[in-house]
């Protein structure tokens, strides 16, 4: 069993989680000016991503230049990580790839705790990727646990690149964001996500 096999039926019953999915949880966030770069290259990526229309298209197209521009706006003091093995407890079927992974350290050549924001990007279902989502944000608290940081929540992000759905995970209860963003929002999007990592 991997992340890739959690649904939000199979989180509830095995992860013992509870949820909550009526609140708007960064509707007070504001938005942030994004830099002319990501302007340029969501104008010039944007088609092509939704035309070829896959996970990795998207991921290489749109999701990771948005993910860049978050690091850039916090000064390079945060890490980024793409497609890495996160195994924190295989028996429990917490372990496979991350799409991302963000953390409060600057340090970039290992996963160093605290992982704060995992993203997942789908190739066009949201709602397909909330309960591998949820997974990996359980194991990210207990990986931090482990390191000895007691973080009050780790958040995460399910992305088609051109949609964004926010979940927070504070003690067994998920937060599962009532907005959806479309990337026309895209300074808020980037404004909510650095907003994670502070």
């Amino acid at each position: 069993m991997a992340y890739s096999d959690f649904t939000l039926k199979r989180v509830k019953a095995e992860l013992d989680l509870q949820w909550i999915e009526t609140e708007s949880l960064f509707a007070n966030i504001k938005a942030l000016k994004i830099s002319d770069y990501l302007e340029q290259t969501l104008k010039r990526n944007l088609w092509l991503a939704l035309a070829i229309n896959t996970e990795k298209a998207r991921s290489e197209l749109l999701i990771i230049n948005i993910l860049l521009e978050v690091k850039e706006k916090l000064n390079n003091q945060i890490s980024l990580f793409s497609g890495i093995d996160f195994n924190v407890d295989k028996e429990r079927g917490l372990a496979g790839f991350c799409d991302f992974i963000l953390s409060q350290s600057s340090e970039q050549l290992y996963l160093e705790a605290p992982a704060v924001t995992i993203v997942e990007a789908k190739n066009e279902s949201i709602f397909s990727g909330m309960g591998q989502c949820l997974a990996e944000i359980y194991a990210a608290r207990i990986y931090n646990e482990k390191e000895g940081y007691h973080l009050p929540c780790i958040y995460g992000a399910v992305t088609t690149g051109d949609e964004w759905k926010f979940l927070k995970l504070g003690n067994d209860v998920a937060y599962i964001d009532a907005d959806l963003y479309h990337i026309s929002q895209i300074g808020k999007i980037v404004g909510i996500l650095a907003a994670m990592l502070q």
